[in-house]
Order: structure tokens, then C-alpha cells, then sequence
């Protein structure tokens, strides 16, 4: 390895401590002051699902363009010895491609592996602009993980499910307030569901199973997912 790319790497280190020590002090924040965050993992634990160690977490996502995530695809592999499928597995959820997603769900299908979604958040820590963006990343994370304690979610393999959680967490989690939108907003009334909708989209578009008809599993979800503000009684940002 050149002293070229040994320098690289070290001040890429020292770059990713760095966002990682701010995205801690922006987690730690978010669990001892927000009270929506706050709210939200007390209904978690009133459902029943307890928050492993470790729920929260800061990851280098690399060029992967997104805040945050929920759920990890823990994949075991049935038949043969897979190596590509351990290559899967020794990345972080959000430094799988998806080729790799692509991967996992046709090995399932095929029975030569079984997927399993852990309950886990990250957070980018690249990729977060502020305390306020990371709050509301654990807000949506959060709203995803309320709908995976209360219900039997599916969302690797059923669109409407996967559908329905994005529609509930852009809706509640703020990221599509009318300040946050201005610069986009064509018309102010029905901006929020415009927006919901077009963030929604592109997460179905992410998985492989829903990316064709992302539009219609998000027509046939909307009207009733929009509209659930659970664990609320109402819209938080409507109080």
C-alpha cells in the first residue's frame, strides 16, 4: 500500500471519528431531551418490544445517500456454502447495495437462505445535517419500529406493508413540515401529502420486491396509513 493511500485512509478515519462522535452527542441529546423520541420509546416498551442494547446506532454509510434505517437482514443461508452470502452479512445494513438486497430476497424465494429482520436503527453519520435532521430520522426510525412491535410486519416481501410504515413515519416524524418543504411546495394546501408521498416512493423504490409498482402500493396505502397517527392521538405537529 503507497504512503498515498495510507494518508488517505487515516484521514477518512479521522474524518468518520469525527462524524461519529457528533452523531453520538446528537443520539444522546435526542434520548435525554426530545420528548417525542421520548414518547415514542415508552409506547415501544407499553407494547411490549424492550429495545435491545445497542438500538440506536451511529454508522459510516459511505456514498450510500440516506440519514437513517431501520432494520437489519440478518440472512442465513440453508444450502452449500455461500460465500457471497457471508460477504452480505459482514457489511452494515446500510452499506448493502441493491444487488445485494436483490440477492437476499431471490435466496429466500429459492429456499437456499431464510431472512430475518432485526429491530435496530442507524443513523449515517455522514450524512446528517444537524441535531434537528438526526431528531427526526429517530422519529421516523422510531414510527417504523412501533408498527414492527404492534402488527405482523413484513415489509421485505409485503409492499402495502412497507407502503403503509413509510406513509406513517414521513407523515409523523416532521420531515415533511411546511417549513421543512418551502422551496419545493408548488401549492400549500396538500404539500404534506405530496411530500410524503414522493419520500415514500423512494424507499419502496429501494426495495427490489416493490420498485416496479412503487406508485400503486403507495396509492392503495395511503388514504388509510396517512391517516393513522398511532401511537399519537394526533398529528404530533398539529398539538
Amino acid at each position: 500500500m503507497s504512503e498515498t493511500t495510507n494518508s488517505a485512509t487515516s484521514e477518512r478515519k479521522k474524518e468518520q471519528q469525527a462524524f461519529r462522535e457528533r452523531c453520538d452527542t446528537f443520539v444522546a441529546r435526542g434520548l435525554s431531551r426530545n420528548v417525542t423520541i421520548q414518547f415514542l420509546l415508552t409506547k415501544l416498551k407499553d407494547l411490549g418490544c424492550q429495545p435491545p442494547v445497542g438500538f440506536i446506532q451511529c454508522m459510516d454509510c459511505g456514498d450510500k445517500q440516506a440519514g437513517a434505517g431501520f432494520g437489519v437482514v440478518e440472512e442465513t443461508v440453508l444450502v452449500g456454502d455461500d460465500d457471497d452470502a457471508q460477504r452480505r452479512m459482514s457489511l452494515p445494513q446500510c452499506q448493502r447495495s441493491m444487488k445485494d438486497v436483490q440477492k437476499q430476497l431471490d435466496a429466500a424465494k429459492d429456499g437456499t437462505s431464510t431472512l430475518k429482520l432485526k429491530p435496530e436503527i442507524f443513523l449515517c453519520q455522514q450524512h446528517l445535517r444537524d441535531e434537528t435532521h438526526a431528531h427526526e430520522s429517530m422519529v421516523h426510525e422510531l414510527i417504523h419500529a412501533i408498527d414492527m412491535c404492534r402488527t405482523k410486519f413484513d415489509p421485505l416481501h409485503n409492499c402495502i406493508h412497507l407502503a403503509c410504515t413509510e406513509i406513517r413515519a414521513e407523515n409523523l416524524s416532521g420531515e415533511c413540515s411546511w417549513i421543512r418543504e418551502l422551496g419545493r411546495m408548488k401549492a400549500f394546501p396538500k404539500h404534506g401529502q405530496e411530500c410524503v408521498k414522493r419520500r415514500a416512493k423512494l424507499s419502496l423504490q429501494a426495495n427490489p420486491n416493490c420498485s416496479e409498482k412503487a406508485d400503486d402500493y403507495i396509492d392503495a396505502a395511503f388514504e388509510r396509513c396517512y391517516k393513522d397517527t398511532f401511537p399519537f392521538d394526533r398529528h404530533p405537529n398539529l398539538r
